[in-house]
Formats: C-alpha cells, structure tokens, sequence
C-alpha cells in the first residue's frame, strides 16, 4: 500500500522520498517500480519533505511518529495506519510537539490498481490539503468531519467486520476440520448461506498479509475496549492471524488445508507448552 500511495503522488509529478535503511529488498524493489527516489534514512528524508505520509504495520506506528518528531520535522505528518483512535491522538501529541500538523488518516480497500481505487479518509485542520495531493489519481481521498481519531476509528469500525469476519471463518473452518464435519459443513453453507463458503477461503488468499493483521485486530480491541465494548472477540481474532504469520510473504497463497494446519500445530504447541495449574488450596492440609 505505501508504495502505491507513493505511485500516486509521484504520477502527479511530486517528488517522493523514501528510506531504504533496514527495509528489505522486496520493498526496494516496489519503491524502484513506484518511482520513489531513495533518501537512505527517515533523517534525510525528512530534512527535505513537506509533507510525511506514514504507512507501516500498526504496532510500528508510534515508533515511527517519535522517530520523525526526534528530526524536528515541522511540516504535515500523515498517519494512514490502521491504528485505534486513542493511538492516532497520541502521534498526534507527539507531532505537534515537535511543531509539526498532525492529519489522521485511514484507508480502505485494497493497493490501488487501474480497476480498483481504494479511499484514503482524511481529518484534521489540514485533511483538505492533504486530499488535494491525490486529486486526479487512482487514491482517491475524502475529508469527514471530526476530530482527530475520527478516520482511524472508521477504518477500525470497517475492518472489525471484514478481517476480524475473515478470522473467524477460518477458525470455524478449522474447528469443522478438526471434528471431522468440513465437508457437511461447507455443504450447509451452500445450501443456506451460498457467499460463506468463498467468504471462507479468504484467509488462505490473504494468508501473507497476516502478521501485519495481529496487531491491527489489537489495535481495534482496544478501540472496543475504550468504549466499554467487549474487547475479546478481536483479541481471538488477533490470535488467529498470529498463527499464520510463518506465511509472510510467500509468492503463491496456500491452500485452505495448510491455513488449517497451521492453525491446529499453533494450538497444540500452545497447549503442550501449558504448566498444569494447581489451585493453592490443594496445597493445604486441612486437619482431620
């Protein structure tokens, strides 16, 4: 996805920088193809930018925000992760700490293509500047109102249903395959519910992106959690694509069976690795 922003921005004729120190060389290779020019470092990088767009696995997002607020960068600073609002309001302490102008950001949909144009929802006092940036590109950007936090908690609220759907579909799945009932199973489904047993193959089709997708079910825990919302549904859901994260970047997506499996040796290495609890109480010697 950040290279694709990154395409869009440039097909504009914008310069666009990014920092290859300690990425990989699938990364550079999708930043070469963007048109993206290589600044080494966030600290070159950020000497010469206007504007900082930040599009990273969530868990790395506040990380990153301290990392550019310690350059003293004083332009717009973009967060477009798939991180909770409470998390969104923190990078933005910290830019504008540092004298720069925060703008939350979240996007929906899949990598821009010639088909498919994903939306990048934008708010804060400089949203509108930001959307003119990809005015005429396959990013298409909208500003909503509210305060900082409003657009992560939207793609929150929209990712919730399709990833944390996705997750549980294949821990059904798994649990079906385990008591021997996958096949009648995905024959109800048919019958009943015709889109589910499609619905259910996406976590095999999505399988590389899963280690980003645990900490963005956390993220949108916590999101539930600060609402007084039961938060643990999401937590599972985090758990799930954890066990699937030895995907990472493989070329061909893996079949439904290997998803399956990896969900299962996950669960019982978990369990094996479990000390029997005793219950203090049954260390007392009552008297007789």
């Amino acid at each position: 996805m950040g290279a694709a922003l990154g395409a869009a921005l440039a097909s504009r004729g914008f310069r666009v920088l990014w920092a290859s120190h300690g990425r990989s060389a699938q990364t550079a290779s999708r930043a070469k193809a963007a048109g993206l020019e290589d600044a080494t470092t966030i600290e070159r990088a950020v000497k010469v930018a206007e504007v900082v767009v930040s599009v990273c696995p969530p868990d790395a997002s506040l990380a990153l925000a301290r990392d550019v607020a310690t350059h003293a960068f004083g332009g717009m600073y973009v967060d477009a992760n798939a991180i909770s609002p409470a998390t969104a309001r923190e990078i933005g302490r910290v830019i504008q700490a540092a004298g720069g102008t925060f703008v939350d950001g979240g996007i929906i949909g899949l990598p821009p293509t010639a088909q498919k144009h994903p939306t990048l929802y934008l708010c804060g006092t400089q949203a509108a500047t930001i959307a003119a940036l990809f005015s005429g590109t396959n990013m298409h950007a909208e500003v909503i109102d509210g305060d900082v936090g409003t657009a992560s908690a939207l793609k929150m609220c929209y990712a919730a249903f399709t990833k944390g759907t996705t997750a549980l579909l294949a821990s059904v799945r798994a649990l079906a395959e385990h008591e021997g009932v996958e096949r009648p199973l995905l024959e109800v489904w048919r019958q009943t519910l015709p889109d589910v047993p499609r619905q259910s193959e996406f976590a095999a089709a999505a399988a590389s992106k899963a280690w980003r997708w645990s900490g963005e079910m956390q993220e949108i825990a916590a999101t539930f959690g600060a609402a007084g919302l039961p938060e643990g549904f999401h937590l599972a859901a985090a758990d799930i694509y954890r066990r699937l994260e030895s995907f990472k970047d493989c070329v061909t997506p893996p079949s439904m069976a290997a998803v399956i499996q990896a969900l299962q040796r996950s669960a019982a290495a978990e369990s094996a690795s479990v000390t029997p609890h005793v219950d203090d109480r049954e260390k007392v010697k009552m008297p007789r």
